[in-house]
């Protein structure tokens, strides 16, 4: 690396070389999707040479910094200030460098990573972030998931971006507990997933060939299989399923799982079939316990039939239950601009305005 290039390109920015920095060849950012260093300290990247390396450069920055964001675009003694995505105009050569200003504070994960280890520290850490367990947070996990899960639902980008943050907050927390228990770090965490990702995805950080979706998740299920018996591990291929995950989910992830070696109905005619089949035999059934069991059939099957229309059941399910929510809320507030209560309408009554929610919303 040319320490001259860098010390006359803080001499041209005209100010001193910063206690914390990146320094990157721009080069190593070629092949890159988003920037390999965290945002909230200042980087300087050297060796700018091309128009067509400056422009991949920006859509590496733009994955984490905003558009808007003042970067310097330095050369031969001359400094440019440009908005990021303005970089890629102009003559670039082996001198250029690009210094890119700190996004700001908590900006990077190792900040929030730093902030929940502060939260949880024993001479100056909150009372209630330092008392807690695995199996305190576990409640708190659960409903930051639903959460999460209602934003998307609603497709509320800002919803979603206050949600995935809390639900990151879980994780973390959990995990710098884990660490003061010696047991694994946050470290550990992300490097399981990134190793495990490069594992299962031959094909696209290795030389293995598939055939779409079905083939990547053909190969998927052969490779954690051999992950199994290489453990040893003595599980089924149903048995990595969460057992507290939703009914419906769970039914869809069981059936993906035996589809993909093989275990489904050859037409989605056969599931059809089941799901009459199924209807018949809770008409026929003669106790509760009969109509239960039935009753699980019917959902099961229905399941299999959401999975063969490329449809998730449980999402399905949740867009219904909100519907309905809306619809019957339009009821309510229509049966209160009556000055009336909800069991003195009629029936009939109540369906016109349901018929009304049905064409407004």
């Amino acid at each position: 690396m040319d320490f001259n290039l860098i010390s006359s390109t803080f001499e041209t920015l005209r100010i001193t070389p910063p206690s914390k920095l990146t320094l990157l060849e721009a080069q190593s950012l070629s092949s890159a999707h988003v920037p390999p260093f965290p945002p909230d300290m200042p980087s300087l990247l050297i060796g700018v040479d091309s128009s067509e390396l400056a422009l991949h450069v920006k859509e590496v920055l733009l994955a984490v910094y905003p558009k808007e964001h003042q970067v310097y675009v330095v050369d031969v003694g001359k400094t440019k200030e440009e908005r990021l995505d303005g970089i890629d105009v102009g003559n670039f050569s082996t001198s250029t460098c690009l210094y890119i200003p700190s996004l700001g504070e908590g900006t990077s994960f190792e900040s929030f990573a730093e902030i929940v280890a502060h939260l949880r520290a024993p001479e100056d850490g909150c009372p209630w972030d330092k008392e807690q367990t695995h199996q305190t947070l576990r409640t708190h996990l659960l409903e930051e998931a639903y959460e999460t899960l209602t934003a998307i639902d609603e497709n509320d980008a800002e919803s979603m971006r206050e949600e995935f943050g809390d639900l990151l907050l879980q994780i973390v927390l959990n995990s710098q507990i884990a660490n003061e228990a010696n047991e694994f770090t946050i470290t550990q965490v992300i490097k399981n997933i990134n190793d495990k990702l490069i594992r299962r995805h031959p094909h696209v950080f290795g030389d293995v060939k598939v055939e779409g979706v079905d083939g990547v998740l053909t190969n998927w299920e052969r490779l954690k299989e051999k992950e199994r018996s290489e453990k040893k591990e003595e599980k089924g291929l149903l048995d990595g399923v969460a057992a507290a995950l939703p009914a419906l989910t769970q039914a869809q992830e069981y059936q993906d799982r035996a589809a993909r070696v093989g275990f489904d109905w050859p037409e989605v005619d056969g599931v059809l079939d089941k799901v009459r089949e199924e209807i018949e035999e809770i008409k026929q059934a003669q106790n509760i316990d009969e109509v239960t069991d039935e009753l699980g059939d019917l959902f099961f099957v229905l399941v299999n039939l959401a999975r063969w229309k490329k449809v998730d059941a449980e999402s399905a399910l949740r867009g219904t239950n909100l519907k309905f929510k809306k619809r019957f809320t339009y009821v309510e507030q229509g049966t209160k601009k009556q000055n009336r209560n909800l069991s003195d309408m009629t029936l009939e009554e109540m369906d016109i305005l349901w018929n009304e929610a049905k064409r407004v919303l």
